[in-house]
């Protein structure tokens, strides 16, 4: 199952997780059953979630619907970063 991380600055943290929280229909069209994560300093954010179907979380991704997310949420959207997480170093 594919893994997709997204980074980005976002304006305010606590104004961002609040509204991110509210965008579940969102991660449910993209194939996401769990979001993970993490706030850090400069209101950096980073968001991991394991998708069941990268196309339809890619077309969900690139929507007005998620654009009109980001906008609310406060996402500097110049900032975004994806990466889809296909390599692994087993130790």
């Amino acid at each position: 199952m594919p893994r997709v991380l997204v980074t980005a600055e976002v304006q305010n943290l606590e104004t961002w997780e609040t509204h991110f929280r509210t965008h579940g229909d969102l991660f449910k069209q993209m194939g996401i059953s769990t979001m993970e994560y993490a706030t850090g300093p400069g209101n950096r954010i980073a968001v991991c979630g394991d998708t069941s179907d990268l196309d339809a979380y890619m077309k969900v991704f690139q929507s007005q619907a998620t654009a009109d997310a980001m906008v609310q949420d406060g996402v500097k959207r110049e900032t975004v970063q994806m990466f889809v997480l296909d390599k692994a170093l087993k130790i």
